[in-house]
């Protein structure tokens, strides 16, 4: 199944792709792609319903991010094993998190607009994983039973941010724009291997960015177990698990950053297409 939000920014209602690829509208139904409408029980709910008796939804709307009112929006740094091995950093012992604010939603087409002052601004293609019920303690045999579904995630990164102005990352991760996520949340139920999806970023049509999920040095359930142990993971809670190679930062012998006027293609196996134009803040 694959839920969506559709419509003007902040005012996204809830919808569905039927078999044909037709957007159908959910808000008879349910407010919001959020909260319990995670839960199995809430996604069950929308599986019974047949979606020919759904109005079609006319045009082309704005797709937003495919779930509403996240709670924590939780990053992986340095989780592909080639990944690491381009950046010259040592394989991590445990899962390195860092978090995204929330203002950096957007969604999966809508522009990045790099900051003032942004001088290296990179791309990375992710998995996000969407928590669909609360977990305490999960162990890594049951953790995906945990997750409501997963979805294309762009962990757009200004890198001098990130990395020279004293702090942590996230103050390279969490400017305005910097969080594309969807197009569509696909239910897990659709992904019988999500520890074998292909991987792709394009940047201006030139192939950036390949990989798969198959080379994570920590699998989507260890995430979870290991994250689940440090807090509450809640519906709606937002993992992006991490990148291939492939950035601009990794570049050789210089490394590549956006500029005005890039365009962005990333693309997950089954989770559907991300594109963005790189725009720059006033």
């Amino acid at each position: 199944m694959k839920l969506v939000r559709y419509g003007a920014a902040g005012a996204e209602k809830p919808g569905m792709l039927d078999d044909g690829g037709v957007l159908r509208d959910l808000s008879a139904h349910v407010n919001d792609i959020a909260g319990d409408v995670l839960s199995d029980a809430g996604l069950d709910k929308l599986r019974a319903i047949d979606p020919a008796s759904l109005p079609a939804v006319e045009g082309s709307p704005r797709m937003g991010a495919c779930v509403g009112g996240i709670g924590k929006f939780m990053c992986i740094g340095l989780n592909f094993a080639d990944h690491a091995e381009e950046t010259g950093n040592p394989f991590p012992d445990h899962p390195v998190l860092f978090m995204k604010a929330n203002s950096a939603v957007v969604g999966p087409n809508d522009d990045v607009s790099m900051p003032r002052g942004s001088t290296s601004t990179d791309w990375e293609v992710e998995l996000g994983v969407v928590i669909g019920k609360a977990a305490k303690y999960v162990s890594k045999e049951d953790a995906l039973d945990y997750v409501a579904g997963y979805c294309v995630i762009n962990d757009v990164s200004e890198r001098h941010f990130q990395n020279n102005l004293t702090g942590t990352w996230t103050k390279g991760k969490s400017c305005d724009t910097f969080g594309p996520t969807g197009p569509w949340l696909v239910t897990r139920d659709d992904i019988p291997d999500v520890q074998n999806l292909a991987m792709r970023l394009d940047v201006n049509g030139k192939r950036m960015q390949t990989g798969s999920t198959k080379t994570m040095i920590f699998t989507v359930a260890e995430i979870i177990e290991h994250l689940s142990g440090l807090m509450t993971l809640h519906p709606g809670d937002v993992i992006s698990t991490g990148t291939p190679p492939g950035v601009g930062m990794g570049m050789k012998p210089t490394p590549v950053y956006l500029k005005r006027g890039d365009v962005m293609e990333l693309e997950i196996e089954g989770l559907g297409t991300q594109r963005q134009t790189v725009t720059e803040d006033a």
